[in-house]
């Protein structure tokens, strides 16, 4: 499938120790919100699937064999266990199943997609200009992964409706990612889903026509 448009569904993470009770368990809020969102990521793959558009799984695997030290560290002063560990439930997807032929990219404790490998490659390759994300946390890792994308040169649409935040006011994360990153927020209802929008890149400009003058006076900065 190669993605209708250049656009394709990236879901984040959307995994058994992020989604199931006992995550809800740590979610701040409602923890009916982290069900719905969770539930909203899942039908959404359908949705991109009936539409033609490819779908794109990212997971994570946290094993303490992946972590670098900053994370063995962190983890031993906060008392937090290693989440979605190789082999285990918890690292299973969640309400969702990869179809034939659909890739899944593996982040080793970390949370930016772009940090997988082959990820970026395989959206270069696949022409893809623009991703849709969805999936958890919107505030750790699908933040990561829209910084990212945005600064390579990718489009990004989070689906506010089909992801939550962990730590932060959910306002306060989307408003930054769609000041900071130009993210643009919709939901799965959106008609314009799947679209691809016109480049706003500038036309080169024109050589200047005016004489040549004296050379202007400059200043550079050498790397000491």
């Amino acid at each position: 499938m190669s993605g209708a448009g250049g656009v394709v569904l990236v879901v984040v993470d959307l995994q058994n120790d992020f989604c199931d009770a006992s995550a809800a368990a740590r979610h701040g809020s409602d923890p009916r919100v982290l069900a719905e969102a969770a539930g909203a990521a899942a039908g959404v793959v359908e949705q991109a699937r009936g539409a033609g558009v490819e779908v794109v799984f990212v997971r994570f695997l946290g094993d303490v064999g992946h972590q670098g030290p900053s994370w063995r560290r962190r983890d031993a002063g906060l008392g937090k266990r290693p989440k979605c560990v190789s082999g285990s439930r918890g690292a299973e997807f969640h309400g969702v199943t990869p179809a034939a032929g659909e890739r899944v990219f593996t982040k080793y404790a970390c949370f930016d997609a772009f940090l997988a490998k082959g990820f970026e490659r395989y959206l270069r390759e696949r022409g893809v200009v623009r991703l849709v994300v969805a999936g958890v946390f919107t505030d750790v890792c699908v933040d990561s992964t829209a910084r990212t994308a945005f600064q390579k040169g990718f489009e990004v649409s989070v689906l506010t409706d089909c992801t939550t935040p962990l730590h932060l006011p959910e306002p306060v994360v989307l408003s930054f990612m769609e000041r900071v990153y130009g993210a643009r927020l919709t939901t799965r209802a959106d008609p314009d889903l799947w679209a691809v929008y016109p480049s706003t890149e500038e036309e080169p400009s024109q050589p200047s026509m005016r004489p040549a003058g004296p050379a202007p006076v400059t200043s550079e900065c050498t790397p000491g």
